[in-house]
């Protein structure tokens, strides 16, 4: 996948950011909100290794790039019946609360929706993470409902989620 919108791109990830990978998923303030305070604790390798394993048809790692520069990552995973599951990560803390969230977002949904033919796009977030709610609920995503207190992060804290889908005739794009 390449896309381009003026300054914002999403591409493949590649074995060539396995290190901006690695750093971003090891630092506990980029992973918490998906439950991971102190950071996956993971490898360059492990990461070039889990790229490997990328296709179109079944899952497919993203980097964001923000002026040429890699900000964050994306990734979608094909669960089957034209049901895409996606998550978004800015990890360039600098790059945040810019706009630059739902333009993304809507390059990509516009994608597996018009080019890869997905009917329905699902995600998840933390019941705490009310921007990353906002964001999609301009989107047009709905929630489907709230799961409490159903997982532990790393630090054996309970966490709640909402679980969101959105439909193409309901979705409100933003990159065009």
């Amino acid at each position: 996948m390449f896309i381009r919108n003026n300054n914002l791109t999403i591409r493949n990830a590649t074995s060539n950011d396995a290190s901006i990978l690695c750093k971003w998923w090891n630092d506990g303030r980029v992973m918490a909100h998906a439950g991971f305070p102190n950071g996956l604790g993971t490898s360059e390798e492990i990461i070039v290794q889990q790229l490997s394993g990328d296709t179109d048809e079944f899952h497919r790692h993203l980097i964001i790039e923000v002026d040429g520069a890699p900000t964050g990552e994306m990734n979608y995973r094909n669960k089957g019946n034209g049901i895409a599951e996606i998550g978004i990560k800015i990890c360039d803390f600098s790059k945040q609360e810019k706009g630059h969230g739902k333009k993304l977002l809507s390059m990509l949904i516009n994608a597996l929706f018009k080019d890869l033919g997905y009917k329905k796009i699902i995600l998840d977030t933390n019941l705490n993470n009310l921007r990353a709610q906002h964001v999609y609920e301009k989107l047009g995503f709905q929630k489907i409902r709230v799961n409490v207190d159903v997982w532990k992060n790393q630090l054996g804290e309970l966490q709640s989620s909402i679980d969101y889908e959105l439909e193409e005739e309901d979705f409100m794009n933003y990159y065009e």
